[in-house]
């Protein structure tokens, strides 16, 4: 790892100068857990100096504002697994921080670096677009808020200028009749990296009929997206092994439309059908 300057700012206003100063040459830490180790690899990209937010509590912490819940963006993920509000208001997301990594990442690695990140394997990505999440960025020039759907153009990259900080992430709480599940497909069982992943919420009347249907897949699309031939299929119509079957054949034929068919496809056409299959499944 090449040498850098160290700065550890206690509050956003310093955070923001320092972005502002240091321009190009800056880079945000927050856990760590991708940052250091692009950093140390050969040949990448290397800034020559670093900006830790860790010590900017107002960046931490889960809690509820009216129908909202808000996330810190240094919340880490054994933080958003162990929380009682992400489990009533959004299991979904719990349920995919559950798999991010070992015990050590999960509680090192945070939220905000997840999604800044913007690796397509990233597991909080897929349920938090489900929830319909927006975040709001903060630079010395000023904040804004924009929707997740908005914000990534491609792996790895996203619309966030590089003097902005991710200050905060906030989605709607799930009504009480929803249900949602996360579902990963891995090499392993343990410490896996997503190859393809699910997430789903569905929303039935008293009399079970669907009212509201949200499937967000991971590493399966060009950027993440929700897939709404496939929602729509499920509208209007009562749960059942046929229809959830159709709606995993609707994001399979998505999946080919925006990515053409390539050495992939053979095996991810039918395990993502079935993936999202299983995820509906879980919702009921």
């Amino acid at each position: 790892m090449k040498p850098f300057d160290y700065h550890s700012p206690r509050s956003l206003p310093e955070a923001c100068l320092l972005l502002a100063e240091l321009g190009a040459e800056a880079k945000i830490l927050a856990g760590g857990t991708d940052v250091l180790v692009e950093m140390r690899k050969p040949g990448s990209y290397s800034s020559k100096a670093v900006v830790d937010i860790t010590r900017i509590s107002s960046l931490k912490g889960i809690g509820e504002s009216g129908d909202a819940i808000l996330i810190g963006p240094l919340t880490t993920h054994a933080e958003i697994f162990h929380s009682r509000i992400v489990e009533q208001y959004a299991p979904l997301l719990k349920a995919a921080v559950a798999g991010i990594g070992s015990p050590q990442i999960r509680n090192r690695g945070t939220v905000g670096g997840n999604l800044m990140n913007a690796a397509a394997c990233a597991d909080t990505v897929p349920p938090l677009l489900a929830l319909n999440a927006t975040i709001k960025l903060l630079s010395s020039k000023g904040e804004r808020s924009i929707a997740l759907s908005d914000f990534f153009i491609k792996p790895y990259a996203t619309v966030a200028q590089r003097d902005e900080i991710l200050v905060e992430i906030r989605f709607p709480k799930l009504p009480a009749n929803a249900r949602s599940s996360f579902v990963k497909l891995g090499r392993r069982n343990a410490l896996s990296i997503a190859r393809l992943s699910v997430a789903a919420i569905l929303v039935k009347s008293d009399a079970g009929v669907i009212t509201d249907a949200r499937i967000v897949t991971g590493a399966a699309f060009p950027k993440w997206q929700r897939v709404l031939e496939a929602e729509k299929v499920l509208i209007g119509q009562k749960p059942s092994r046929e229809l959830f079957d159709a709606a995993g054949k609707k994001v399979s034929e998505a999946l080919i439309s925006f990515t053409g068919r390539r050495w992939s496809t053979e095996y991810k056409e039918p395990v993502i059908a079935v993936l999202v299959r299983r995820s509906l499944e879980a919702c009921q």
